[in-house]
């Protein structure tokens, strides 16, 4: 894109497709990224011998990269903006699966898996902030409800991580080359994708020209003063127990499958691709939904087939069962967190900033909550570990009324179809 920036009023409706395509891309391989990682952690368990307790250890280790990154994601995101910062991140994002797999494969070293997963988790930790504030920024631009089918975008990249990694550990094979080569594959797309984003004087782009150039610490002090919002505390509720659903399931799903149902590492990951498929269909469905019935119930009706979901999943019985209480929870998850970031978008004031806090309330449950997943798991069986997630799911389901839609005006927008 060019050093200066068109308005929203000059910005025309083939500009705006290609912004709103390019956060879509962006979205896919945040989920690509993670899938590859999750589709693949019951070989990196075999390659490394480690028990289940010990792969908690390691996917604390992302975690703790991934908190470091949401808290980082502030400060770079006052200094450079998201344009820049997303690259940047994703290639972070990269050098960490070059890493795992290497120390998986070639070293079989678990200290440097443990340092790639730290850089996984830094890297998407920071990415996931800035294309959420990106997303929103364009959504409003468009003036249409975008966000849900920007994650469903995520989604997408799951599903397609997770079936790569399932006919990679059919096909045997090597971890290392498939992260590697998912590696290339992401920092290659990520550096075409951020040219057909502009950069925005409101997002902090120092490249769009800010005319009233302000110190970045006031920028920094501006972003963190929208944490006295209550409501927008309790929309970090409803985020925060969709996102622990949410990541539990990346992290964990495949090896419930596994060691709780006695299930091959194959069909652990295709498990996990009809979690993320249900999570893609609800969320592309999510729209016109919402549209419906609103936001509040929306997040009541879809916790509700989560909770069932994760009774029949954890229960288990027959095979089909399972299949079933999977899909369910993959639609239980599927509008928490975007209509969240939807809700923290609302207000006119601070935006970007409301949008940034929100995404780190999420984020935070999103990879804190594995690792403990991981801990109760060692302790009482992986299955009866996820009763968790049904006390965090009827919090979301309590909370949902913060999510209600706010009235805004929308600026001057061109209108593009999805």
């Amino acid at each position: 894109m060019s050093q200066t920036t068109p308005t929203a009023t000059t910005r025309s409706r083939r500009e705006l497709s290609a912004w709103r395509n390019a956060v879509f891309v962006i979205f896919i391989l945040s989920g690509l990224s993670l899938a590859t990682w999750v589709a693949r952690i019951p070989g990196v368990r075999d390659g490394l011998g480690l028990d289940t307790a010990q792969v908690g250890l390691l996917i604390l280790g992302m975690s703790i990269g991934a908190i470091l990154g949401l808290v980082a994601s502030a400060p770079l995101l006052a200094k450079v903006g998201p344009h820049r910062g997303m690259v940047i991140s994703l290639v972070i994002v990269a050098s960490g699966m070059v890493l795992i797999g290497g120390g998986v494969s070639f070293f079989h070293f678990v200290p440097l898996v443990g340092l790639g997963l730290a850089m996984l988790g830094f890297g998407n930790g920071m990415v996931d902030v800035m294309m959420n504030v990106e997303g929103a920024a364009v959504e409003r631009e468009i003036g249409k409800t975008l966000m849900p089918l920007m994650h469903a975008c995520f989604s997408l990249g799951t599903v397609i991580g997770a079936g790569l990694g399932a006919a990679a550990a059919a096909l045997r094979i090597d971890v290392s080359w498939h992260l590697m080569a998912i590696a290339v594959l992401v920092v290659a797309t990520a550096v075409l994708a951020v040219r057909f984003i502009p950069n925005e004087v409101e997002l902090g782009d120092p490249e769009a020209g800010e005319p009233e150039k302000r110190p970045w610490g006031e920028r920094l002090r501006e972003n963190l003063s929208v944490w006295a919002d209550w409501r927008l505390i309790l929309i970090g509720v409803v985020m925060l127990g969709m996102a622990f659903a949410e990541g539990s399931a990346n992290d964990w799903l495949a090896l419930g499958v596994v060691d709780g149902h006695h299930q091959t590492n194959a069909t652990g990951a295709l498990f996990f691709g009809c979690f993320v498929a249900a999570m893609t269909i609800g969320r592309v469905l999510g729209g016109p939904l919402v549209d419906r019935i609103g936001r509040t119930n929306s997040i009541r009706v879809t916790a509700g087939l989560g909770v069932v979901g994760l009774l029949l999943f954890i229960l288990g019985g027959p095979l089909w069962m399972v299949v079933i209480g999977t899909v369910l929870w993959g639609f239980g998850v599927s509008l928490g967190f975007p209509l969240g970031m939807s809700a923290a978008a609302d207000g006119t004031d601070k935006p970007a900033a409301r949008v940034s806090a929100v995404a780190m309330i999420g984020y935070c449950a999103f990879l804190v909550g594995p690792p403990l997943i991981g801990f109760l798991g060692q302790a009482f069986g992986i299955l009866n570990a996820l009763f968790v997630l049904l006390v965090l799911m009827v919090a979301s389901a309590l909370a949902a009324p913060a999510v209600r839609e706010a009235s805004r005006a929308r600026g001057p927008r061109v209108r593009v179809d999805a």
